[in-house]
């Protein structure tokens, strides 16, 4: 049996697992979606994408389609920490709802403070009720970071004021799989930027058991259910880079497919925003774009229902996916100086990518030594 017949099959069997377990919806999730506007039809194509997204076989499309009916299978607790919650509305905003969202309304999700009626003790209530009854088979996703200093006293949630620090690390003693939604909650944010007076850190920092990381700011829809719907089909994390961040999403560097890449190669940067360059789409990389050293799929994804994102819309990537970004990555509308050397990068191992010879493979050497010479000339003349 090969790698992927191995898979398959435990795909199957996750299936039949799950459909064992007792329904918590009062409708199928096709009737759901019908009453949404979205056919049969609209449906299979989204599992297809998913499958695509996740570098799977076409064989697998009916799968995920099979399990996306059994997501109320599925108990969520999303906790909010330290943040903007500007990722739950990553998720839930849009001028229209879209699969992903509704997917997300279809799954069994037991506590979040933004969507849920509940205040004060009844929703502190409501959590510890869902961690008790679903012990070892919940799935935790935190938004923010943790703020760890005094204790964690610099957060404090609810009637009981328990610090946030100590809500995360009960609720995740026994969860099934730990998500971390957005960069605040993967590496602490703008949190935990230079002098991070309250300790914010990631969550996989302050609990003993293994975390996915799923960082941006925000993230996009398509990595969170993504990462969500891997775990619901499988049981288990997707392949991890050093990060922890899943490799089907954070595998490749924003700059390898940048829509702006060929002016890049070419040697054609915008100069300063709104000049001709900047009309005709020419490389962000002079007004500081971080896209060489970011490693995030916003450029196949992108954001708004895959119809935009911020390179696309006239601004640089920030590499808001990468750890420390907020402190690493300035300033935000400069070229990275400290690795700079005649005009290239000498390297980007600060920022986990690779050393100076893949760099100027990947990036392309014809366009560093362009801007190397047009740097010259400008100080020449």
């Amino acid at each position: 049996m090969n790698g992927f017949d191995a898979l398959y099959s435990k795909a199957k069997e996750r299936i039949k697992l799950l459909s064992s377990l007792p329904c918590t919806k009062d409708e199928p999730i096709e009737q759901m979606l019908e009453k949404r506007g979205i056919d049969r039809r609209d449906f299979m194509k989204w599992a297809a994408s998913v499958t695509a997204m996740l570098a799977l076989p076409s064989q697998f499309t009916p799968l995920f389609a099979e399990a996306a009916k059994l997501a109320d299978r599925l108990p969520l607790i999303w906790l909010h920490m330290a943040e903007c919650t500007g990722c739950s509305e990553s998720l839930i905003r849009s001028d229209a709802p879209t699969i992903d969202s509704l997917i997300f309304d279809y799954i069994s999700l037991e506590y979040h403070e933004t969507l849920m009626a509940a205040a004060g003790w009844q929703a502190e209530t409501n959590l510890e009720r869902a961690m008790k009854t679903h012990a070892g088979r919940y799935i935790l996703l935190v938004e923010g970071g943790i703020p760890t200093a005094m204790n964690g006293l610099y957060l404090t949630l609810g009637a009981q004021g328990k610090t946030g620090l100590k809500v995360v690390q009960e609720a995740a003693a026994n969860a099934a799989a730990i998500f971390s939604i957005g960069t605040c909650a993967s590496f602490g944010g703008i949190q935990a930027a230079a002098p991070n007076p309250t300790g914010a850190k990631g969550v996989d920092k302050v609990v003993k058991q293994p975390v996915i990381n799923v960082p941006g700011c925000p993230p996009s829809a398509e990595n969170i259910v993504g990462t969500l719907m891997h775990f619901l089909l499988f049981g288990e994390l997707p392949a991890l880079d050093q990060y922890s961040r899943p490799k089907w999403a954070y595998g490749h560097r924003i700059h390898d497919l940048c829509e702006r890449r060929g002016h890049f190669d070419a040697g054609e940067f915008v100069e300063s925003f709104g000049d001709e360059g900047a009309k005709d789409g020419w490389c962000l990389y002079k007004q500081g774009c971080k896209g060489p050293y970011t490693f995030n799929n916003c450029s196949t994804e992108r954001f708004n229902q895959h119809t935009h994102w911020p390179i696309g819309a006239g601004h640089g990537c920030m590499g808001c996916s990468e750890p420390n970004f907020w402190d690493s990555m300035g300033p935000l509308e400069k070229p990275l100086e400290s690795h700079l050397v005649m005009g290239l990068n000498s390297t980007v191992d600060k920022i986990g990518t690779t050393l100076l010879s893949a760099t100027v493979i990947g990036i392309g050497a014809h366009a560093v030594a362009t801007l190397f010479m047009n740097n010259k000339e400008e100080k020449e003349s």
